[in-house]
Parts: C-alpha cells; sequence; structure tokens
C-alpha cells in the first residue's frame, strides 16, 4: 500500500507530487495544494455518484478537491466550477469530489492482468459515518430536516433518536467523507459497471466494520458515511485485445480486483488519519 503524497504534503518535496500509473497507461495522479487531480490521455467512459459530474458521462479529468470541516455551501456544483476556472481547466468532461481529508492520505493501489488494469485511489475520513436502514437525523429534497428520522415500512423499527436543530439548509452536505475513484483500463458492459460500484460499496462496508466505525448518531457499525462519493471511469479500449467484461461481483477476478483494492486504501486512509490525530494529541 502506498500514499504517494505524504511527503509532497507534509515536507514539501516537489519530487512526490506526481503518481504515474502502472495499470493504464499514461494515467497520471497529480497533488496540488487546494486538490488531487487524475488525468487521463483518453477519454473514459464514467458512472458516477459525484457532486460535479455525477450520472453517466464521458471524462478525462476527476478533481478530488481539499475543503475544511466548516464548509457549508449552497451549491457545491458551482464551487467546484468556480476552482475548475480558478485552475484554468475545462469544466466539461471531467468530474469534481470534495473532501474534508487531509490529502496527504490520499492511498493508491492498483492490480494488472491480462484481461484489465485497475487503479483506486481513495481519501476516507469518518467524521459523520452512518449505518444504512438504522434510524437516524434524516433530510428531504430541500436540504430540510424531515420530522420523521425513518422511512415508515411494515416492520418494527428501532426507536427514533432525538432530531437535531437544523442549522442550514445544506446541513447534509458535510464533507466528512469517503471519496473513491476507480480507472478501469480495459473493457466493460454497463451492467458490469453497476455491478462493480456494488461491489466497491460491499467492500467499503466491510473495511468499516473491521474498522470498528460507528455511526456518529446511534453507535452501530457504520456501512459509508452520509456523503461518501464513487467514480468508475473504464477506457473501453477497442485497440487491445482485452475481453469484454459483462460481471464484476466478488466471485469475479474483476470483483475480487474491486474488493481488495478498494477495501485496502480505505483502511489505509483510515489508519493514516488515525495517525495523525494520535500525533497531534500527543503535540
Amino acid at each position: 500500500m502506498t500514499l504517494p503524497f505524504y511527503n509532497y504534503y507534509l515536507n514539501a518535496e516537489t519530487d512526490n507530487s506526481e503518481y504515474l500509473s502502472s495499470s493504464w497507461p499514461e494515467l497520471r495522479i497529480i497533488a496540488h495544494t487546494r486538490h488531487i487531480k487524475a488525468v487521463s490521455p483518453v477519454v473514459a467512459t464514467a458512472l458516477s455518484s459525484a457532486v460535479y459530474g455525477g450520472g453517466m458521462l464521458e471524462l478525462d479529468r476527476i478533481f478530488n478537491i481539499y475543503v475544511d470541516r466548516h464548509y457549508r455551501c449552497d451549491d457545491p456544483p458551482r464551487d467546484i466550477e468556480h476552482s475548475l476556472n480558478e485552475w484554468q481547466e475545462r469544466p466539461d468532461q471531467c468530474a469534481g469530489l470534495l473532501t474534508a481529508v487531509r490529502l496527504e492520505h490520499t492511498s493508491i493501489l492498483e492490480y494488472v492482468s491480462d484481461e484489465f488494469g485497475l487503479l483506486c485511489c481513495t481519501t476516507a475520513g469518518v467524521s459523520n459515518a452512518a449505518r444504512a436502514g438504522s434510524a437516524r437525523t434524516i433530510f428531504d429534497a430541500a436540504g430540510n430536516i424531515n420530522e420523521a428520522t425513518t422511512i415508515p415500512v411494515s416492520v418494527p423499527i428501532a426507536p427514533v433518536a432525538q432530531t437535531q436543530t437544523c442549522t442550514s439548509t445544506m446541513d447534509f452536505y458535510i464533507p466528512g467523507t469517503i471519496n473513491v475513484m476507480l480507472w478501469m483500463n480495459g473493457r466493460m458492459t454497463s451492467g458490469a459497471m453497476v455491478n462493480a460500484i456494488q461491489t466497491a460499496v460491499e467492500a467499503k462496508a466491510a473495511a468499516l466494520a473491521d474498522f470498528g466505525v460507528a455511526d456518529s448518531e446511534n453507535g452501530l457499525t457504520a456501512t459509508g458515511t452520509t456523503t461518501d462519493a464513487i467514480v468508475l471511469a473504464v477506457r473501453q479500449a477497442t485497440d487491445e485485445q482485452k475481453p469484454l467484461i459483462a460481471y464484476a461481483g466478488t466471485a469475479t477476478v474483476m470483483g475480487a480486483a474491486i474488493s481488495r483494492l478498494v477495501y485496502d486504501t480505505i483502511t489505509e486512509s483510515l489508519q493514516a488519519g488515525q495517525q495523525w490525530k494520535a500525533r497531534s494529541r500527543e503535540k
């Protein structure tokens, strides 16, 4: 495992500001003062839950942008577009993520086989950890706290905790999050891309459970945070003799690679954050 930008951010070692992929030809991940930029020389097909560039799209760049823990905004996509303009980046064909995780805690791992290559780049913070399916504060589409903190179903639900006071219509967007970039050098069907996201989320939940992360409101084992985001970019390389992958579940080579890389990068990023907090307390 590796934290490739650790010395760049902590010790200003400029020679450690760029990571060159071994699984995707000429894919580079570059550290900047306030963001990490992954850039490909070819356009990829992507499936994304990013706040900027979400959905199905064609892209050649992904940005993971640092904001402090007090960040509040009515329009995160607008802020990301402003940052792209400031950095003289094209605002199209890209995805933008926001994180409050220290960027030196960015973890990168790769896997290479005859069928495909895979790179996973992760920052993991869990200040707003949450467990899917449990009673907790929820928000409606406008960002306002819902009076009922669980969705009514036909089976009994655990008692609801007291609701919190809403200080902003965007309180549901707090950047203590897990951001995952997956760059797949190969070919996948659209269904396999959805399957890959599913597998990545399962691996995330497993990593949090093994790390002992709890929901910040009810203490139950967390399955993620309230603002997690993921981008899967597939090269769809027709110039190479790579098979078309139709499945990416945990019993496939692709699913196993995704699971291992997502699990390990989340774990390493969380460990780095834990160690940083311990050192800060000692000072």
